[in-house]
């Protein structure tokens, strides 16, 4: 399929034998050189050429092929600098004309060449156009509707925006095909499939989709009848109408009753016929909401006096929404087609820059479109969409579209399996495997849900224990009075207590996840000794005028306060047959003794004779029951 080029143009075989894209620089005729090869008939054979003496050999016959354009019937109305691409109006047209060609019995054995003038232009739109229409009716994929037009030399001119600036965003052949592709793939848009082997036209009573909404296409389309195209069957892109007054009508008033509320009386009223063809179509094509983005030209009681929702979402011509409005807008439109089962209409002052914006973040947030693939759809449907610097607007925040759709949709598939309020959960709940509302530290151990706390004093502010773990997965604290009775109950204040006369004692503690047994065979004093013991050894000496908390686990800080009967028995931690538990140096602080364990040197314990003697030094693990020996 290697392309031709001569001075007469460039031929491309689309179809082997059967179809062609070519540019002329005239209009072709039954001697412009065709270069592809041609059945031939058969030759006689040698026997037959003797038994006739003076017969020849018939010559190869080449069949004159069948040409046709649609440059001087389907033309692209350009707002400016634009060109194309062409609209699917014309792409129908194409194919009309098409199969009529294709249908006719004289053209069975001949092939068919598409083709168009030699300019950048026009070969550009008739290359797009024979793609499309591969794509749309003939259902082929699109890498193999690019395939044959890959070959073109030069390459096809990429299109344009239809603004007034230099252009800085192109859109290229490929762009428009997959846009084209990926709708029909989500029944965003399509025509009827046509075998392409039969050659016939569809029957009249089974016609392309779009057969019976063509000409509405093409009527509707117009400034002078309403401007409007549907970009989808849940969008409707449209102008804005305009008419005095255009203060909005109160209910429940004389001047409201007056408004027409029914298609007739539509066309009974005296509004401009613009207008007319735009409430009319809307009352009859279930259209929920109107949704308009420029500034007040018509009264929206028009709108509501037939049922149909008007909202404003207003901002400056030319310019970018903010992300705020177009979120706005996607959970309205989405609610509205998922919920309501009804279709949204949109418009700006010519429905085709801020309109664009909106339904193209909509299509992206919903059916995962590129910036570029959208763009080029919503020109496929409605010419001129999107303008300046709108296009990057889009190709920028097509990311954050896609995953807003993302989140939405976990957020409805969690609904349905989660609790909506996480409270305590019951032994059910806890034995099944399903999801939870907070998950667990890495298995270890099962964390109650954030919600539950008891005792929270104080509604009205925020306490320590109502914030979040300071590191993932670890369990909360919280003060529990009533469910722990030994001397070492947490209390929110950090601090460690000793009340002389009733002997409680409430500690405040680093060490997350562990509880403190209560032993009732220990003393008062062995207890608190034991606790001592389980300090690390790294832990600095702490005022006791200080909030000693840390939530760390390198490094510990704590303030004790400890009884006389304590400090008595301080004097006999040096004495070598004394056996106790790791031993910390006091130092007075105060009133009482603030504790804090260091490391021990081999000269630092003497004895009563002043002699030195070496003591192991204790492990520096946190917990370690290992106690000080004497070593010989």
């Amino acid at each position: 399929m290697s392309p031709q080029s001569g001075s007469y143009g460039q031929v491309i075989e689309y179809i082997q034998d059967r179809l062609y894209l070519a540019s002329y620089d005239s209009t072709p005729d039954a001697r412009t050189p065709f270069p592809y090869p041609v059945d031939h008939t058969r030759s006689p054979s040698k026997r037959s050429a003797r038994a006739q003496p003076g017969a020849t050999p018939t010559t190869p016959r080449k069949r004159s092929p069948v040409y046709f354009t649609v440059d001087d019937t389907l033309l692209y109305n350009a707002f400016h600098a634009d060109f194309g691409p062409l609209h699917i109006g014309h792409l129908y047209r194409f194919a009309v004309q098409f199969h009529e060609i294709l249908g006719d019995p004289a053209n069975n054995d001949r092939a068919v060449v598409f083709y168009s003038k030699s300019d950048a232009r026009s070969r550009a739109n008739a290359a797009c156009l024979v793609a499309c229409y591969m794509v749309l009716i003939q259902s082929w994929p699109p890498h193999l509707a690019l395939a044959p037009i890959a070959q073109a030399d030069p390459p096809y001119m990429p299109f344009r925006d239809a603004g007034y600036s230099q252009a800085d965003f192109v859109l290229n052949i490929q762009d428009v095909v997959y846009g084209v592709w990926k709708a029909k793939e989500q029944s965003l848009c399509g025509l009827r499939d046509f075998n392409l082997e039969e050659y016939v036209m569809p029957k009249p009573e089974k016609p392309f989709v779009l057969l019976k909404t063509s000409a509405r296409y093409e009527k509707y389309e117009r400034v002078d009848m309403g401007d409007f195209n549907w970009i989808s069957p849940q969008f409707l892109a449209f102008a804005s109408p305009q008419h005095q007054p255009i203060a909005v009508v109160p209910a429940n008033t004389p001047e409201y009753a007056a408004l027409p509320s029914t298609v007739s009386e539509v066309f009974a009223s005296k509004l401009p016929l613009p207008f007319k063809n735009v409430l009319a179509h809307f009352s009859s094509r279930n259209i929920g909401l109107v949704v308009r983005l420029n500034s007040e030209l018509y009264s929206p009681s028009y709108f509501t006096a037939l049922g149909i929702n008007h909202v404003d979402m207003i901002f400056e011509d030319g310019t970018c929404p903010p992300l705020p409005l177009v979120r706005r807008f996607i959970k309205m439109a989405h609610d509205m087609i998922t919920v309501k089962d009804k279709s949204i209409a949109v418009h700006c002052k010519a429905g085709l820059g801020r309109t664009g914006c909106l339904i193209g973040a909509y299509l992206i947030y919903r059916h995962g479109f590129t910036a570029n693939e959208v763009i080029a759809f919503m020109r496929f449907m409605r010419p001129g969409m999107v303008v300046g610097p709108q296009q990057h607007w889009l190709h920028l925040n097509q990311g954050a579209f896609r995953e807003w759709w993302f989140e939405d949709s976990m957020k409805e598939k969690l609904a349905l399996v989660a609790p909506v309020t996480p409270g305590r959960t019951t032994t059910k709940q806890r034995g099944s495997n399903g999801p939870v509302s907070t998950p667990p530290n890495n298995g270890h151990s099962k964390r109650a849900a954030l919600g539950e706390i008891d005792h929270n004093e104080g509604a009205g502010a925020v306490m320590d224990e109502n914030l979040p773990a300071p590191t993932p997965g670890q369990p909360r604290k919280s003060h529990r009075k009533d469910s722990r009775h030994h001397p070492y109950a947490r209390n929110p204040s950090g601090g460690l207590h000793v009340d002389k006369d009733a002997s409680k004692t409430t500690e405040s503690t680093s060490h997350r996840g562990h509880r403190l047994s209560n032993d009732s065979s220990e003393s008062e004093e062995e207890t608190q000794l034991r606790m001592l013991s389980k300090r690390s050894s790294k832990s600095p000496v702490a005022s006791p005028t200080q909030r000693s908390i840390s939530y760390t686990a390198t490094t510990v800080k704590a303030s004790y306060t400890l009884t006389d009967e304590i400090l008595e028995d301080r004097e006999n931690w040096a004495d070598p047959n004394y056996s106790a538990p790791k031993t910390p140096v006091s130092t007075k602080s105060g009133s009482g003794i603030a504790m804090a364990k260091v490391r021990t040197s081999p000269r630092r314990a003497t004895d009563s004779k002043g002699d030195s003697r070496g003591v192991r030094k204790p492990s520096g693990r946190i917990g370690s029951t290992s106690s000080t020996t004497r070593v010989k």
